[in-house]
């Protein structure tokens, strides 16, 4: 079976008390279709059911989207424990830790909307399973996604076993996803509607034990509506300004952060025909497509900025070319590896479905060419990708649904291998 994975069943959302609707769109046509069978978990059973016997654990961040989430399910009723989790040791060199400061706004909302809090600690487990992949990876001159690797194995298992230790029957956090489950009890992962914030990039290795114990309250809100509720209901998180970046560097310097684990190894900047513009200060610092921190003042056949358009490390050089759309920074194909579907029903050999490479970027229309034990897969691009970074998420999507992704290995034109690594 080749073509559409789920050309039957392309979804998106219509909210409804208690159940969901969703709308079936086959070629041109819109109908939609109410299912009965089909429970919404990312907003719970409203209406007249006592949710009082459900007990769902929050992940709470101290920031306004978790509080929210903490917020909606109490008022629906649910059996609400807030949970935070400390990841990582973020004191600085004036004994000012942030973690200890979102703890405390942690502590104010839960007071507020009356609910039990705990805090738990995950340093540990962050250490082995997501800090020392970050390192790995970029000791290989790949640049990682932390953030895919902490809900996989942190937010989703480390976390969701402590709740599960505290007798709840579902976690919840405050990503911008939404879960659904069908007529045969598979849950599947939505976007959210806020287009600007949807998080399933980040959550596409999840796979059907963690979904199916997971609610996504803010699935359905848009963000402005979610600090019109913080707002509305006093909570001390409700003008926070949101965390952005990697969460273990914060606001620190990331080249100085960076060279506190791993040694940096200066080499030389060249064009392809081989002419030196430089020295770089170590691979590990410049990631495919990167204007900013070349220090190139000039050269070149013309006006326009330079940019990285490749690595070799093991020549330890660093490639560059002119302009924006530099033909080396386009590739038609991808090879990917640890291919998770959040399906565990076997995908077709070669289907067809839409992609993201980066978080917030508009969808690609691919093939994939899935290999016997659908591990690793070939990603064909409708039309030439800019600046596809080994390392990153390659994220494959029907509709409104991640159907899951993998990480990419290398970026071809033409069968060519690009210079990356």
């Amino acid at each position: 079976m080749t073509g559409n994975l789920f050309a039957d069943r392309r979804e998106s959302l219509n909210y409804a008390p208690g159940w969901c609707k969703l709308f079936f769109c086959i070629g041109r046509n819109l109908s939609i279709v109410r299912s009965e069978k089909i429970h919404k978990l990312s907003k719970g059973v409203i209406g007249m059911q006592d949710n009082s016997k459900i007990r769902v654990v929050v992940g709470m961040s101290g920031g306004v989207d978790s509080s929210v989430t903490a917020l909606l399910l109490k008022q629906q009723g649910y059996d609400v424990i807030g949970i935070f989790m400390k990841n990582w040791d973020d004191t600085d060199e004036f004994g000012f830790c942030t973690a200890t400061e979102d703890y405390k706004d942690v502590q104010a909302v839960a007071q507020q909307i009356g609910i039990p809090y705990y805090s738990v600690n995950f340093e540990k487990e962050y250490w082995d399973k997501v800090f020392q992949y970050f390192l790995d990876e970029y000791k290989k001159g790949r640049t990682p996604n932390p953030d895919v690797m902490c809900n996989k194995e942190i937010k989703f298992k480390a976390f969701l076993d402590y709740a599960m230790e505290l007798g709840a029957d579902y976690v919840a956090t405050g990503h911008y996803a939404q879960v659904v489950r069908d007529e045969d009890g598979t849950a599947h992962l939505l976007r959210g509607v806020d287009d600007n914030k949807d998080q399933t990039y980040f959550l596409n290795q999840l796979s059907q034990e963690q979904l199916s114990k997971t609610m996504f309250p803010l699935g359905g809100i848009k963000k402005p509506e979610v600090r019109r509720m913080a707002e509305e209901a006093g909570l001390a998180t409700a003008k926070k300004k949101d965390s952005t970046g990697i969460c273990f560097i914060g606001e620190k310097n990331f080249k100085e952060f960076l060279t506190n684990f791993l040694p940096a190894i200066p080499g030389k900047m060249v064009t392809l025909s081989g002419e030196v513009m430089g020295e770089h200060a170590g691979l590990m610092y410049y990631t495919i497509g990167q204007r900013k921190g070349l220090g190139i003042g000039g050269g070149g056949e013309s006006d326009d900025p330079w940019f990285v358009i490749g690595k070799d490390l093991a020549t330890n050089t660093l490639y560059v070319g002119q302009g924006y759309h530099h033909e080396n920074l386009y590739a038609d194909r991808l090879d990917a590896t640890d291919i998770h579907f959040t399906s565990e029903e076997k995908k077709p050999a070669v289907f067809t479905c839409t992609a993201k490479f980066r978080y917030r970027q508009q969808d690609t229309a691919v093939t994939v060419y899935l290999n016997e034990d659908q591990t690793t897969a070939r990603v064909e691009f409708a039309e030439p990708v800019r600046a596809i970074t080994p390392g990153q998420a390659v994220v494959f999507y029907d509709g409104m649904e991640c159907l899951g992704g993998g990480t990419i290995d290398k970026a071809y034109q033409a069968d060519r291998v690009l210079q990356y690594i």
